[in-house]
């Protein structure tokens, strides 16, 4: 389980330090791509086999959007390792997308990891927490 937030700089050749409690559990590599509220999600190979798997045997939707989905998902996907100083390299197409210049926020997230710019992630957890107090609020209230 991957959790806790980590704050570090990304260097001039785009890589980044992976946490490392983390390191381990990334050691047979990692499945980075675009990931929805503007930041970078970061899966291990497992788990990104469990989401190709679904997205394979999932025959509810229509070829078509069959095909639009899986090109959205596995055209932006970026297969890497950790190296041997415990980081890993972010494509420039990846970085771009999340507005990641020079510092980024590693966040667990249960089954994977979330890199964010430092100034998206600030904004995006101020909301979650709102919206999270919010919704233990509402189920206390019942």
């Amino acid at each position: 389980m991957f959790t806790g937030e980590f704050e570090y700089r990304i260097d001039d050749k785009g890589r980044v330090p992976v946490p490392p409690k983390f390191r381990r559990e990334l050691e047979d590599g990692l499945v980075l791509s675009l990931g929805q509220d503007g930041c970078i999600v970061a899966y291990p190979v497992a788990e990104w086999e469990k989401i190709a798997a679904k997205l394979n045997s999932n025959g509810s939707l229509e070829p078509a959007k069959m095909r639009r989905l899986k090109r959205a998902i596995f055209a932006t996907a970026f297969p890497t390792d950790v190296d041997g100083q415990g980081r890993i390299a972010v494509p420039a197409k990846l970085r771009n997308y999340a507005g990641i210049e020079s510092d980024v926020v590693v966040v667990g997230v249960n089954n994977n990891l979330e890199l964010w710019s430092t100034e998206n992630w600030n904004k995006e957890l101020a909301s979650d927490l709102e919206q999270s107090w919010q919704i233990i609020e509402s189920m206390e209230n019942r």
